[in-house]
Parts: structure tokens; C-alpha cells; sequence
């Protein structure tokens, strides 16, 4: 690893290609294809033309929320209030079927104007006017500890925001949600809520796209790892190594694990989530290894970990190393964190293709590109500012192979 600035991560990108709505219909947007040192495109449907037979493509499950909670004080102020991830209850899945309070951290907007108090919102669950209450336990850095409350008590967390919440679109998309985005805004095959961000890659497939696959062979598998706010988070410091990463949560169960042990080499992650989700799951199989086994905690890896743990390990040791770990504690999943930053310099274990859309300049994300098409990066996103392509999450799309 030699010292990187993120300077040289940069590219002008016009405001007018910075896609503030999805294409007409999902499969017709753009896709740039790079393979070797040959760049082309075509439209995102004929996709299984230029896959690799054999391929396994894993998708990123992760559904989005209605994050996006609006509370007016009396006063007139609006207090914006962005749920990230669960305290209380920890789980997902607990925290959005509970019917009593629950905590979570969140990003508060106009937080200067709340100083104290409880906030409340009303919403309409059938028909019937139903209030969300907001307090504010504690301010932990740039986040806060809230706990919300309501008056329904057969009303789950889930259902709230559901109501009463708004789909969190990207900062650069210069407009409020609409309805539109609540489909949109979702990949096809999206199931497990727990994302303030979609897997953008992916709402570029359909059912139709999906048959196609299934016809050329192409197998596919599911991870779940939930999209936090940090992904949009720019990086500040041109030393790469002053900043600081996010963290996500991820799920992945026996099944795809199995699946990804048997088709080693062939694997394409769908999106960028995809991909540190996977190259994340190699690093946890190496550290089990590092510690004979012993892990009983909750597994994680470092923003720093892949750079620094043994190198030498293969894709299959680590991959029965997990599933190992499975059996001795009876589990069906696995579930960690990652705040893994894949930059150039880093080797890809896991990853042999990339579908992906096109990312912001001096981005974490567009970083991860590099690593994997190296300093072909800039010609990929050249061909693509010169082709109309369209940018970022309601952008079109690439597939980037070895």
C-alpha cells in the first residue's frame, strides 16, 4: 500500500448528468461493458449476453425504509429526523415488529432548534389519526439516541414509518420524494427492511432480465447487507488514511455460502454492497482462522483489517472455516458488521466481476472501483460522460470484468 490522494480520484461531473429520476422502464437504462481492454454498451436487459457462462451474480436483498421522519414543532420549525440503525431492540427485525417504544440512532436535521422537549407527528393509519412521538435520549458525535413512541399499540414500528415516513433519496437528488419512488427506489427483489440507502446497482433488473439470466445458465444467490447514510459520506482529507469509514451491518446465510464455495472465481456481486459484503465474509473466515476458532462475539471487520491480516489464505479455507464456525454454534446465518474500505492496492478474493452504476468523484465507493478496474477507472467514466450516460443512483449501469 503506498499513500494515496484522493485528488486523483476526481472527475468533472455536470449537475445535468446526475439522474434525478429512475429511466422509463428499468431494464432500458444504459450499460457500459468492459472486458479486458475492450469498452462497449448496450441496454441493461441484454445483460446475459455478456456474462461469463457459468457466472454466480449475488444480489443485495436489503429493503429500504421509510427513514425519513418530518416532526413540526410549535413554533413552526421542522425538525428532520433520519433512522439509521436499531438500539433498542438491536435487532431489525425485532425493532420494526415491537409495538412498544423503540430506540434508535439517528441523524437529526435543524437540530439546533430542537433543544428540548418531545416532538409529534400525525399520521393516518386506516383512516384514523394516530400520533409518533420523537425524544431525544443523547447526542453521540454527529448522531443522536432516540426513542420513539405511539398511541396505537397494535401498530408495529414497521407500520409507523410506514405511514407516516419518506423515502430517503440521495443528497444530490434535488427534489422531494414522490410516489413513483416508493417503488422505484426498491430493487425488484428486495425483502429484508432495514436500509436508509438503495443497492442502486440493482434496479436495473427485472423479472424479464431475471428469465434471460436463467436461460444462459447464470445462477444467483442473496446476501442482506443494510445500506447506511455513510455511503454517502465524502471523503474530506486528501490522505486517505485520516478518514473514516462507516459501518453496515450484513447477513448471509448457509445456503449462499455453500453457493459461493462451489462456484469460487465465477462470483459477480451486484453493486458495491454486494461486493463489501463478500469480501468482508473472506476476511471474518481468515480471522477465525487467526484465532483458532475462538470468536463468540459479534463478528466485525476493521476499516484497516484486510491490509493487515494473513494474506495467504485461500478462498475455500476461509469459506469452511465460516461454515465450520456455523456447525460449532448451531447457526443458520452470519451476521457481522464491516466498515471495509477497498482502495487501490487491495486484492480482490472473492470478486471476478463488478455490476455496478457510476459514482462520485473522490468517493469511497468510486475507490472501490479503481482497486478493481485500476487506473482504467477514468477512461471507463470518460466513455461514459461521452456516451449520455446517466449518473450515480438513478443512473444506468456497467459491468466490469477481469
Amino acid at each position: 500500500m503506498t499513500e494515496l490522494d484522493i485528488n486523483d480520484y476526481d472527475y468533472d461531473l455536470p449537475e445535468s448528468r446526475i439522474a434525478q429520476y429512475p429511466a422509463a422502464e428499468r431494464d432500458k437504462s444504459q450499460l457500459l461493458i468492459s472486458k479486458g481492454e475492450n469498452i462497449s454498451k448496450d441496454i441493461f436487459r441484454n445483460i446475459d449476453k455478456y456474462l461469463p457462462s457459468g457466472s454466480l451474480l449475488v444480489f443485495n436483498n436489503t429493503r429500504v425504509i421509510r427513514a425519513r421522519l418530518l416532526f413540526r414543532k410549535d413554533s413552526g420549525a421542522v425538525i428532520e429526523i433520519l433512522c439509521l440503525e436499531p438500539l433498542l431492540p438491536y435487532d431489525y427485525s425485532l425493532s420494526f415488529g415491537s409495538k412498544n417504544p423503540v430506540e434508535w440512532k439517528c441523524i437529526v436535521g435543524n437540530l439546533k432548534k430542537w433543544k428540548s422537549g418531545i416532538l409529534k407527528t400525525v399520521f393516518t393509519s386506516e383512516g384514523v389519526g394516530k400520533n409518533l412521538f420523537a425524544d431525544k435520549l443523547a447526542t453521540e458525535g454527529d448522531t443522536c439516541r432516540i426513542r420513539f413512541t405511539w398511541d396505537d399499540k397494535d401498530l408495529s414500528f414497521a407500520e409507523v414509518i410506514e405511514a407516516c415516513g419518506h423515502i430517503p433519496l440521495p443528497p444530490y437528488i434535488n427534489r422531494s420524494d414522490e410516489k413513483e419512488d416508493n417503488i422505484r427506489y426498491q430493487t425488484v427483489y428486495s425483502s429484508v427492511n432495514g436500509s436508509v440507502a438503495a443497492p442502486t446497482a440493482g434496479l436495473h433488473f427485472t423479472n424479464s432480465v431475471f428469465s434471460s439470466l436463467e436461460s444462459a445458465g447464470i445462477k444467483t444467490a442473496e446476501i442482506t447487507l443494510h445500506v447506511g447514510a455513510g455511503t454517502f459520506k465524502p471523503v474530506k482529507s486528501e490522505n486517505i488514511y485520516q478518514h473514516e469509514m462507516h459501518t453496515e451491518h450484513f447477513f448471509v446465510d448457509k445456503k449462499t455460502l455453500k453457493s459461493l464455495l462451489a462456484y469460487r472465481g465465477k462470483i459477480i456481486p451486484v453493486g458495491t454492497t454486494s461486493v463489501r459484503t463478500l469480501e468482508s465474509l473472506y476476511w471474518l473466515g481468515v480471522k477465525l482462522m487467526s484465532d483458532g476458532l475462538k470468536a463468540t462475539v459479534e463478528l466485525s471487520v476493521g476499516q484497516w483489517e484486510a491490509y493487515d491480516l494473513p494474506q495467504s489464505v485461500t478462498v475455500e479455507e476461509s469459506l469452511e472455516m465460516l461454515l465450520s464456525y456455523m456447525r460449532r454454534d448451531n447457526k443458520t446465518f452470519i451476521r457481522a458488521s464491516t466498515s471495509i474500505l477497498i482502495m487501490p492496492g487491495y486484492e480482490f478474493r472473492m470478486t471476478s466481476g463488478i455490476i455496478t452504476n457510476f459514482h462520485q468523484p473522490k468517493s469511497t465507493l468510486l475507490l472501490l472501483i479503481s482497486a478493481f478496474a485500476g487506473k482504467r477507472w477514468k477512461e471507463l467514466y470518460i466513455f461514459a460522460l461521452k456516451n449520455d450516460f446517466r449518473f450515480l443512483s438513478y443512473g444506468d449501469s456497467s459491468l466490469l470484468l477481469k
